[in-house]
């Protein structure tokens, strides 16, 4: 699922991307749009479509983006019938002229995941899309031809909610978000662990949860739910996310320990084995959640540097998402910078904030706060520049490069049309540099580039 770029090339991609046009200017209006340090540089409409994760994958010198949609229908061109949202599938390769090639319809798909074949254990030609299929089922598709895609399994079904999802490409294990009920459990979102080695033949290997979730424990006292995984670039950690916006917890699991009960893992832990592959854990205030916790691991902090054992540190960005329009909240959801240097107490240090004066963003309408972040670790923007969404203040670039005092680098915010604020929902980054917006209020696929100081930063 996540794709090395070497540092010579992303530069070189870069350096193509200079030749696209760019307004100069620090802050400027851009077609009712607001940026610092970001432009547009192309935009697709999604049918209208409300989107929620977009996954940028590069196959055959092609570079496709696969959207994951919210509940509704639209009307799809390519067949003149009005179908239910689920995923879309566009080339981005001319960034500036996106192509919609196909539309996978789904009881709203919001999340999809990528793995080549020939970096998954199976070792075969192919392509394959991991996507959530409303709260019905996890699906596996064949999307080696991207505007004829297949389904080949169906993971998991019978329950009656999803979540996120986390593919490592390497293991072939998946981290997905799906109901628990149906096997006992006590929450709507727990985390089962397949094997997705060979997408045609899933296996499942366990459930993972908190302690009070497992089925054996009384219905009070249940902890939230999962919202998702991810997991730290070596492979040997998994960072899970409860909570989404209000009472967060973050835990930090060992993967070894994880999966060692296979053959026969229990399918009614007791709480010492719920216990036993974690190694740390953090609890939030019960006004701030945890949507996404990504770990940015070795970060070096110069002026620590004659401490003993002061730099490099370890990081996990914790983001606290927004729920509440015109910041009808207990709090402003921000992102959290929490040292994990000592895995076993994880310590918030520092957290970065759209400040709401800037732009008088209570006012605006929609949502006003974080939600999410880029999920891929890409090498020139790995330890400098973490991309975040924030709603109706759009993408957010953060320099992470002094990790006790991050700071803001650029932003773009997408203009409102016809009365509608745009609500920019995750976004990812692909091995070019461009930066990729969902937008949750169907304003669609807006495609920008770093510019300015914050290029700077990840050319360096």
């Amino acid at each position: 699922m996540k794709h090395v770029v070497h540092r010579l090339a992303f530069v070189a991609a870069l350096c193509l991307l200079a030749l696209i046009p760019l307004t100069p200017g620090i802050v400027q209006a851009e077609n009712g749009a607001e940026r610092k340090n970001m432009a547009l540089v192309g935009h697709h409409a999604l049918h209208g479509r409300s989107a929620y994760q977009p996954v940028i994958h590069e196959h055959a010198g092609r570079w496709i983006a696969y959207v994951g949609h919210h509940r509704g229908t639209a009307r799809n061109p390519l067949t003149g019938k009005r179908e239910s949202n689920g995923t879309s599938i566009v080339d981005v390769s001319d960034p500036m002229r996106p192509v919609y090639l196909h539309h996978i319809p789904g009881a709203g798909a919001q999340m999809a995941q990528t793995c080549r074949g020939r970096d998954l254990p199976i070792n075969d030609a192919k392509v394959y899309l991991l996507r959530s299929n409303g709260d019905v089922s996890h699906e596996v598709w064949d999307v080696t031809a991207p505007r004829a895609p297949s389904l080949i399994s169906t993971p998991l079904t019978g329950g009656n909610a999803t979540h996120k999802n986390w593919w490592d490409c390497t293991t072939g294990i998946a981290y997905l978000v799906y109901d628990g009920r149906q096997l006992g459990w006590k929450t709507r979102r727990l985390l089962w662990i397949v094997d997705l080695g060979d997408p045609t033949n899933p296996r499942i290997i366990r459930q993972f949860g908190l302690p009070g979730q497992q089925p054996a424990q009384q219905i009070f006292g249940v902890p939230p739910g999962a919202h998702e995984a991810t997991l730290s670039p070596d492979g040997k950690r998994l960072f899970i996310a409860y909570g989404t916006g209000h009472q967060g917890i973050m835990q930090i699991v060992d993967v070894r320990k994880l999966l060692n009960c296979r053959p026969t893992c229990p399918a009614n832990p007791t709480v010492e084995e719920l216990l036993d592959p974690q190694v740390g854990r953090l609890d939030m205030p019960h006004f701030w959640g945890a949507h996404t916790a990504w770990p940015v691991m070795g970060i070096p902090v110069p002026e620590q540097a004659k401490f003993i054992n002061a730099s490099p540190r370890d990081f996990v960005m914790l983001v606290s998402e927004s729920f509440a329009t015109e910041c009808q909240e207990d709090a402003h959801d921000m992102v959290f910078l929490v040292d994990i240097s000592d895995e076993s107490r994880p310590f918030p240090v520092a957290n970065y904030q759209v400040r709401e004066s800037q732009g008088a963003f209570c006012d605006r309408g929609g949502r006003f706060g974080a939600h999410s972040m880029n999920w891929s670790y890409h090498p020139a923007f790995y330890k400098k520049l973490i991309v975040v969404s924030y709603f109706n203040a759009g993408v957010r670039a953060v320099d992470i490069r002094d990790p006790f005092h991050p700071k803001e680098a650029g932003f773009y915010i997408p203009a409102t049309k016809n009365n509608v604020v745009a609500q920019t929902n995750n976004v990812e980054i692909d091995g070019r540099g461009l930066i990729y917006l969902a937008d949750r209020a169907g304003a669609g696929l807006h495609i920008v580039k770093l510019s300015g100081t914050a290029a700077q930063i990840v050319q360096q």
